[in-house]
């Protein structure tokens, strides 16, 4: 199983939010560091979303991103605020691995289409859930569509990778949802990321024994309560 050390970027910091709440932000720092720290703890591939461009400005921290890629030697994949052609070549003209859709995939589909024919399995779509419906707009609001459901059309039109959050797992170590991300993975054939609540070296066992294709790790790691090496060892048995 893969597993993606997770930086959220807000005004060129490293943050946590709690449950998406851009009021319950914890600062940890530059993300420069951030990506160095954990690729020198045997990260290999990277999550990083951009969360001013989540909220309508995707310029803020471009450049933050251009360094993290341009300084570190691992690919990222990077999420938040991507509505546009323009946005996604950006992004992979920076050196980014793979770009992930949220709310432009729920709320256009034929835009999702377009760019999976284009650009492949270079496009992953996040699917962030509350209480099994899809939540938009920065998890500021719940649409009336079935996460399960999304899934199986995206599956249609030759998505490969998911990203899949239950908000009211996210920030609180309190473990993922794992009844959901069993009942997603074993529906499709979409590779299925997990995200929210990965907190210990238990819940990287489970989900590994799950079959998923890769957790992304976020809270925990900047609170000390999982070891990156410990889990980079773990998952490479």
């Amino acid at each position: 199983m893969n597993v993606f050390p997770a930086i959220d970027i807000r005004s060129q910091q490293s943050v946590r939010l709690l449950q998406g709440d851009y009021q319950q932000e914890t600062q940890y720092g530059k993300p420069v560091e951030m990506a160095k720290r954990w690729v020198e703890q045997g990260a290999q591939y990277l999550h990083v979303v951009d969360l001013d461009a989540a909220k309508g400005d995707p310029t803020n921290n471009l450049e933050v991103i251009r360094q993290i890629v341009n300084v570190i030697d691992v690919p990222i994949q990077v999420g938040g605020g991507i509505r546009s052609k323009g946005r996604i070549k950006e992004l992979l003209d920076l050196g980014v691995e793979r770009v992930i859709l949220g709310t432009a995939a729920v709320k256009e589909p034929n835009f999702v289409r377009e760019i999976v024919q284009e650009y492949g399995a270079r496009v992953v779509v996040s699917i962030d859930a509350r209480d099994g419906f899809v939540a938009t707009d920065g998890w500021t609001e719940t649409s009336t569509v079935r996460a399960l459901d999304f899934v199986k059309k995206l599956e249609g039109v030759g998505v490969k990778t998911i990203v899949y959050t239950d908000i009211s797992k996210d920030g609180m170590l309190q473990g993922p949802n794992f009844h959901e991300l069993k009942m997603m993975n074993d529906a499709t054939s979409i590779d299925v990321i997990a995200s929210g609540g990965v907190t210990s070296l238990e819940d990287i066992q489970a989900l590994s024994g799950m079959k998923l294709y890769g957790a992304i790790i976020g809270k925990a790691l900047y609170e000390g309560k999982i070891d990156l090496k410990q889990v980079m060892e773990e998952v490479s048995c």
